[in-house]
């Protein structure tokens, strides 16, 4: 059994144990911190939780201990939600041979409880070599507004190391070899 804690809400803390193959389980399978649970507990009512840290052992690195939320529907809370990214293989840049550079493979975003997104999407097909994606020009789900106030980079599509040396003038070139 690995110990945890369920905390937060109008309640007081309670101390609660889960089996370790069960808790190593959902830990493997990913997602566990994004993941909405709803906890049942004997003598006491049913809540929705979130999984907001687990400790690991330093060598091992297997769960020794896990800290749950108590959330309600309506509760606004702060997230790492993962980018999916579709369309590369339509994508102009990368048929011509552009690299795409993940720059953020998840973003933190708050937030509804109640409505936690599974991935945020960015579209590559109209993409060119040269283009640069912001986290505005990606649609995020309804309730959801990045942690971050200012437009970051989420990925873009570059040149690849060969073809920039060929396009670039010989100023260019003479500082690229010193």
């Amino acid at each position: 059994m690995v110990p945890g804690i369920v905390f937060g809400g109008d309640a007081e803390p309670l101390a609660i144990q889960l089996p370790f193959n069960e808790l190593l389980k959902r830990l493997k399978a990913g997602r566990f911190k994004s993941t909405l649970f709803n906890l049942k507990v004997d003598g006491h009512d049913d809540v929705r939780v979130i999984c907001r840290d687990v400790q690991r052992d330093v060598v091992k690195d297997l769960p020794t201990h896990f800290d749950l939320m108590r959330l309600r529907r309506t509760s606004r809370i702060n997230l790492f939600i993962h980018v999916d990214f579709i369309n590369e293989e339509t994508a102009p840049g990368l048929k011509k041979g552009g690299v795409l550079t993940i720059v953020r493979q998840e973003v933190e975003l708050e937030v509804l409880a109640g409505d936690i997104p599974d991935h945020i999407t960015v579209d590559l097909a109209d993409k060119q070599i040269g283009d640069v994606i912001h986290i505005s020009d990606v649609t995020l789900p309804d309730g959801a507004k990045p942690t971050i106030d200012r437009d970051f980079v989420i990925a873009n599509i570059s040149a690849p190391r060969g073809l920039r040396a060929d396009d670039g003038d010989e100023g260019e070139e003479e500082a690229a070899e010193e």
